[in-house]
C-alpha cells in the first residue's frame, strides 16, 4: 500500500558566492545550520528522524565523507540517525528530496530530513597518484568544476576533455 509523502517544513542556508562571505564555512557546518533550525522549530522531532539524505555534487574535500551524516551529527541528531549523501551533480539536492519521498511512500521511512549542500570555494586541489615509482611529475586538478581524473577510454570515446 502506497502512502503519501509531504514536505512539512522547509529551510535553507544562506546562498553565497565563490570566495564570498561563506568562504570560511565548511560544507558540513553549512548543512547543519538548517537541520539545527528545524530541530529548534520542532524539538520533539529529534528522536523521530529516520534518516538525513543530502545531495552533494563535489564531494572532494571536507564534504567527501558522507556529508549528510556529518551534518546530522553536527546538528545534534542522535548518533543512531543514519545519513546518505547522493551525487547527481546539479540535481543532487532535488534527487535527495525525491529519494526521501519515495522511501516514505514505500513505507521504508516515516520522517526524513532531505536537501543539499555544496561549498565550491572550499573545494580542494587534487593531485593524481603517481603511475610509476619515483615519478617526478603529476597532474593537479581544481575540483570546483569540470571533469577530473578522466578515464582515457572515456576521453577517446566521447572526446571529453578537462
Amino acid at each position: 500500500m502506497s502512502r503519501d509523502a509531504f514536505i512539512c517544513d522547509a529551510l535553507r542556508s544562506p546562498i553565497g558566492r565563490y570566495a564570498g562571505s561563506l568562504a570560511c564555512v565548511r560544507a558540513d557546518d553549512l548543512a547543519a545550520i538548517p537541520i539545527r533550525a528545524l530541530l529548534a522549530r520542532h524539538p520533539s522531532l529529534a528522536g523521530s528522524v529516520d534518516e538525513v539524505i543530502f545531495g552533494c555534487a563535489n564531494q572532494a574535500g571536507e564534504d567527501n565523507r558522507n556529508v549528510a551524516r556529518m551534518a546530522a551529527l553536527l546538528a545534534g541528531l542522535p548518533d543512531k540517525v543514519p545519513g546518505t549523501t547522493m551525487n547527481r551533480l546539479c540535481a543532487s539536492g532535488l534527487d535527495a528530496v525525491g529519494t526521501a519521498a519515495r522511501a516514505i511512500r514505500a513505507g521504508e521511512l516515516d520522517l526524513v530530513i532531505a536537501g543539499g549542500v555544496e561549498s565550491m570555494t572550499r573545494a580542494p586541489l587534487a593531485m593524481a597518484k603517481a603511475e610509476a615509482a619515483f615519478q617526478r611529475s603529476t597532474d593537479i586538478y581544481d575540483t570546483t568544476i569540470d571533469w577530473r581524473f578522466i578515464n582515457p577510454l572515456t576521453k577517446a570515446q566521447y572526446g571529453v576533455d578537462s
